[in-house]
């Protein structure tokens, strides 16, 4: 049996910078979402990680140094769930996290490992976003306090012109019961290992997911990385939306040209890449 790696020690001042410098970086983005929130205020974009993934926003600040790191002069309380106590501080009790969730961890790292294996591709130019209003009503919007930027008929014509080649599951599943039979695919839960490809600006938005869930084993410094990405995407999904957001200061990306896929498929090379870095990071972080 290899022999425990002893952990990387960080004295007081070092981790408490680290968790000041965490919480500073992700107020920024927390500050005006928790304050729409209390006025009852809904932002498309900026509060779209903040509802549809499960991670609260004080579990987002909550700072973690991450599997096989020694805090000095730490008290287990200070930092959470599954620290233990050590001679001089506290470490995350590794051993226990895995005993605990170890099947979620293998699934993660199963998916990240495939995706990451599997060419990326750029040719879908977000029209899982405009299936997702496909014959839709004005009412049925799920943004319906924005408008769309073209007359239904149009936006319609525009799936059924270019076509939707969707692999993504949790993108298919929100599309209007006539856009699915028009995807190319027919992603399933049960088939998402198998379809999932690092191109694509959901499964690279997911990273954050698996990430928050890899935690405490993760240090929260990647998980805001993750998150940063993730707001990245969101912004050019809604940009290349067929809602018109430019009130709120997000010009379209008009995928229905030429011009808009062509900028669409350069945003979204150069985010596969960002995510290509943090998806091994990912893994680099929770071992087989």
């Amino acid at each position: 049996m290899t022999a425990a790696l002893a952990p990387a020690v960080l004295d007081v001042a070092a981790w408490r910078e680290r968790r000041r410098a965490h919480e500073e970086r992700v107020d920024v983005w927390l500050t005006p979402h928790l304050a729409r929130r209390r006025r009852g205020e809904r932002h498309p974009v900026a509060d779209f990680l903040f509802t549809y993934y499960s991670h609260r926003p004080a579990q987002l600040r909550r700072w973690h140094p991450g599997a096989g790191v020694e805090l000095r002069d730490a008290d287990p309380a200070e930092v959470g769930r599954d620290y233990r106590a050590t001679p001089a501080g506290v470490t995350l009790d590794t051993e226990a996290v895995r005993g605990r969730r170890g099947e979620s961890i293998a699934w993660i790292r199963s998916l990240l490992t495939a995706t990451a294996g599997r060419p990326a591709h750029f040719g879908c130019f977000g029209m899982h976003e405009w299936a997702m209003v496909y014959r839709q009503t004005r009412e049925e919007l799920r943004h319906n306090a924005w408008p769309l930027r073209l007359d239904p008929e149009r936006t319609a014509a525009v799936v059924e012109e270019r076509g939707v080649r969707c692999s993504h599951f949790d993108a298919f599943r929100f599309f209007t019961p006539p856009a699915r039979p028009l995807n190319l695919l027919r992603p399933t839960r049960e088939t998402q290992h198998a379809n999932e490809q690092p191109g694509c600006l959901h499964a690279n938005m997911d990273l954050y997911k698996w990430a928050y869930k890899l935690s405490p084993l993760v240090p929260s410094e990647l998980v805001a990385d993750c998150f940063e990405l993730a707001r990245d995407i969101r912004t050019l999904d809604m940009r290349a939306s067929p809602y018109d957001l430019a009130a709120l200061g997000y010009p379209p990306v008009p995928v229905e040209t030429a011009e808009g896929r062509a900028e669409y498929a350069a945003a979204q090379r150069g985010f596969a890449d960002r995510a290509a870095v943090l998806r091994d990071r990912l893994l680099a972080a929770v071992p087989a």
